[in-house]
């Protein structure tokens, strides 16, 4: 499902329908990229989007295991600085001094999560505008993929409110697992 927005078709208007959106900035690993991919399918995300021009070699993003391309939609703009639907906040994940550490982070309902690129930053002009600037308050940074694993199990975690079941788990898992846990005496 990778695809470059016709340039008639607004960021808006491609995330008019999405609650949970992740913007990459001019990725450049493959399996990034496919990783990425995968974490989107595993927490809900309901698009991935790129910008910049060394996608192609990332093109077939390697550890999409679970296929969430077939799924989720992989779409290349131009930038991140375009007006989005009113009720979306656009927040920047990145090493910004005065950012707001991850676990203090309220997620909003709507969101278009920005990352930078793996070897710079964002533009001073798209953290300018930002609702929210966030951090992962680690040792050193972390490579991309991780970083969206991250957060969207950051956002996941906060907003649970559906019961603990074991059917979750058995359609989660791969096909091989049969492994529980005996209960308690």
């Amino acid at each position: 499902m990778n695809e470059l927005v016709p340039q008639a078709q607004s960021l808006a208007e491609l995330l008019a329908d999405m609650h949970v959106a992740i913007g990459l900035t001019n990725p450049k690993s493959p399996s990034n990229v496919g990783a990425v991919m995968r974490a989107a399918g595993c927490y809900g995300a309901d698009g991935v989007y790129y910008t910049g021009e060394r996608f192609e070699r990332a093109a077939r993003y390697h550890t999409d295991t679970q296929r969430a391309g077939n799924l989720i939609s992989l779409t290349g703009v131009e930038h991140y600085e375009s007006p989005l639907p009113d009720d979306m906040a656009l927040v920047c994940v990145e090493l910004v001094e005065g950012a707001q550490p991850l676990p203090d982070f309220v997620h909003p309902t709507r969101a278009l999560y920005v990352f930078g690129p793996e070897d710079g930053s964002l533009r001073q002009s798209l953290i300018d505008r930002a609702d929210a600037v966030v951090y992962m308050p680690t040792q050193g940074s972390m490579n991309l993929a991780a970083s969206v694993n991250v957060l969207l199990y950051d956002r996941a975690a906060k907003s649970f409110s559906a019961e603990h079941d074991a059917t979750n788990i058995r359609e989660s898992r791969d096909v091989n697992n049969r492994l529980r846990v005996k209960p308690l005496k």
